[in-house]
């Protein structure tokens, strides 16, 4: 009879806290978002010194109460969830697990309170709260194009990486301490600011062959953005047309352009 009774309270916790398509999950969820965003909005206003000094046991207090229901939430999901594992190492699961972790560790260490805007993370649930179909299956094309362009990327980022090891080894050895290029591995940051034509100015060459040098490097870290935007770009395009193909036949989606034949009706698409 207890065991009946423990599986009819799981099941009812499972639809709350799982299902927002039910009217207590969906009010559930909505309820857990204010919380959110609210505890954000506290992290937010302790940073602010004037602020702090004038509400900051109030904040703290706050804090303490939106992590105890976070942590409540985080349980009940473990103890209602089918399979307890495969919730708590799942993306959403750690992320659960991160956004109370940060307030325990302060109680440790000074300044992890505010590592809480993690739980800014836990916002996504609004695009399944809110039904936001669309947005979802955007999202999924923005993934299948990044994942594409994984391996191009890796490839350019190590082009890159051996290209400001060289070029930053080259100004150590034509620049060296006195303009500020005390060794190899601050060359190489020097290297990185220009390249991403951030340059910060704290270190620049004063010889003629350096400032040549470094002519050299701005006009390649423009050409540099440009390649990830291209190959990213195709990427999506590709994952765009990927998603909105569909048989002639019998309208079914096409999962790759590059499929021969339809996986529902059989028929030859190329």
């Amino acid at each position: 009879m207890a065991t009946r009774e423990n599986d009819l309270l799981r099941r009812k916790i499972y639809t709350v806290v799982f299902r927002s398509d039910t009217p207590s999950g969906k009010l559930f969820d909505i309820i857990l978002l204010m919380l959110i965003l609210l505890s954000i909005a506290s992290v937010f206003m302790e940073s602010v010194a004037k602020i702090r000094d004038a509400y900051g046991p109030y904040i703290v207090f706050a804090e303490w109460i939106f992590t105890g229901c976070f942590t409540l939430e985080y349980a009940l999901r473990i103890y209602s969830s089918h399979k307890p594992f495969k919730y708590m190492f799942s993306f959403l699961g750690i992320i659960d697990l991160l956004a109370i972790l940060p307030t325990y560790l302060s109680l440790l260490l000074t300044g992890t309170q505010y590592l809480v805007v993690i739980r800014a993370f836990r916002l996504l649930r609004v695009f399944r709260i809110l039904k936001l179909n669309r947005f979802m299956s955007e999202g999924h094309i923005l993934s299948n194009a990044l994942k594409a362009s994984l391996h191009k990327i890796t490839v350019f980022v190590a082009s890159v990486v051996t290209l400001v090891t060289i070029i930053g080894t080259l100004m150590y050895i034509i620049e060296g301490n006195a303009s500020g290029f005390t060794s190899i591995p601050v060359s190489i940051y020097w290297a990185i600011v220009t390249i991403t034509t951030v340059g910060y100015g704290d270190i620049s060459p004063q010889s003629p062959l350096g400032q040549f040098l470094a002519s050299i490097l701005m006009v390649i870290g423009y050409g540099i953005i440009a390649v990830p935007t291209g190959i990213v770009s195709v990427e999506m395009a590709r994952a765009t047309e990927e998603a909105k193909a569909k048989c002639p036949s019998c309208q079914a989606a096409i999962h790759s352009i590059r499929d021969k034949f339809c996986s529902n009706c059989g028929k030859t698409l190329i």
